[in-house]
């Protein structure tokens, strides 16, 4: 998870430096092969420890190659690259050092911080080096593609937002309030209804033609938000649209986190546990809870129900893309071609051809749109909407409006620290509404 979020599972530049040269705390034991077959999870951490040992013991020929295994597992993410990266130049493989890092600054990727770090001492000083470094500067540029659209009061670290068409008003979650908040097209908002539980809201879907409201409270855990004797837990709940009467709460798994949320045409909730990794569907007649997944992701975030009725995208905060069978439980993963990240990404939706994605797990930041192909399974182009501006800070979900893309930026969730406590010398920004045209499907 990321320090701030529990559904985020964020790895830090730091880890990836240090990978290989300390214990990883929680680390799993290499699965029993005679058990249910090992999680993604449970891979990941694996792999982690295999990388390390390989370090440890001065098989630098082991270490990278470990480390390459990591970077297929992770769908050639820029973390993975950058890991990469630190094993070939441990191994004195400068080249391929500088492949790695070639192929994380045409992602569009900057991190300077973990750059900094000295086993990379012996490629800084290299002509081709100082070029790949010097190129990346242009990925911290600022691009602004959309307005501001303000709240007129305060959410205190919104989450989600949706929109009900035939009232013409957002839904905003606010972590902090416990609340969840409706907003009129001038951005004046009114509290809708308050977490039965008491723990921070997540999600919100609206479904307008049946009027009602999914939303999901999360008591996160290690968190000042919720009672202790609370963390660990998660709820499903569903409004009247037009009273705010609670009509239903169903208790999620033990030890979920089911937090980003999406509706099937059929108006069943698609559901993203991050912490545990588990994709659910909640019936929108039945209101039972049915796990979708067969364990290939690590830390989902909000999924996309395609119009087949037959697939689901989810955006792996580690993983990238999947593309997840729900008749087979078969996911495959859209190709990064080395162009492309697409890990990181909170908020993920459809718009015609495209893909919409903010993008709170890459550096920087950013509010990114994907072109597809007409079957959605192979990005084609991108193009970015926000970057490296005052307004976007750490932007969080979104909505599409006919032809325009609002998203929460400048939620505040990095202004916090593991526990939920405001860092010293931070303070929580005024969140936003953005609105960007998107033009025609």
């Amino acid at each position: 998870m990321n320090p701030c979020r529990l559904k985020s599972l964020r790895v830090s530049a730091a880890l990836i430096a240090a990978m290989g040269a300390a214990p990883i705390a929680g680390a799993a034991a290499a699965p029993d092969t005679a058990a249910a077959p090992p999680s993604a999870n449970e891979k990941l951490q694996v792999l982690r420890q295999e990388a390390r040992r390989a370090h440890d013991a001065g098989d630098m020929a082991r270490y990278v190659d470990d480390s390459r295994l990591l970077l297929e597992f992770l769908n050639g993410s820029p973390r993975g690259l950058l890991q990469l990266m630190n094993a070939a130049a441990a191994a004195g493989r400068e080249a391929d050092a500088l492949n790695s890092f070639e192929e994380f600054v045409r992602m569009d990727q900057s991190d300077e911080a973990t750059l900094s770090a000295k086993q990379f001492d012996a490629i800084r000083s290299t002509e081709r080096y100082r070029a790949i470094h010097a190129a990346m500067a242009a990925n911290d540029g600022k691009i602004a593609a959309a307005e501001l659209f303000k709240f007129h009061g305060d959410p205190l670290i919104p989450e989600d937002i949706d929109y009900d068409s035939a009232a013409h008003r957002f839904y905003v979650t606010s972590v902090l309030k416990k609340q969840i908040l409706s907003l009129d097209m001038s951005g004046r908002e009114k509290v809708f209804a308050k977490a039965p539980d008491g723990w921070p809201m997540m999600a919100v879907k609206v479904d307008s033609p049946r009027r009602l409201l999914w939303a999901t409270e999360v008591a996160l855990e290690g968190y000042i938000f919720s009672p202790p004797a609370d963390w660990g837990r998660s709820a499903v709940v569903i409004y009247d649209l037009d009273s705010g009467k609670l009509v239903q709460r169903l208790e999620g798994p033990p030890h979920s986190a089911l937090g980003d949320m999406t509706l099937s045409a059929s108006g069943d909730a698609i559901v993203a546990d991050g912490d545990q990794g588990g994709v659910y569907r909640v019936g929108r007649v039945t209101r039972k809870i049915e796990r979708l997944d067969d364990g290939a992701f690590i830390s989902p975030q909000t999924p996309v129900a395609l119009a087949d009725g037959r697939h689901l995208l989810v955006p792996d905060y580690l993983r990238g893309i999947g593309i997840l069978d729900l008749q087979s439980k078969q996911v495959t993963w859209l190709a990064t071609q080395g162009r492309y990240a697409l890990s990181g990404i909170d908020g993920l939706y459809v718009f015609g051809n495209t893909l919409l994605a903010t993008q709170n797990g890459t550096s920087p930041e950013r509010v990114i749109r994907f072109a597809m192909d007409a079957s959605l399974t192979r990005v084609e182009g991108e193009s970015i909407i926000e970057r490296a501006t005052p307004t976007l800070g750490d932007p969080t979900h979104g909505v599409v409006v006919g032809d325009r893309f609002y998203y929460i930026a400048n939620s505040g969730w990095d202004s916090l620290d593991e526990h939920g406590n405001v860092q010293p010398g931070k303070t929580l920004p005024r969140a936003a509404v953005m609105r960007a045209d998107l033009g025609r499907r």
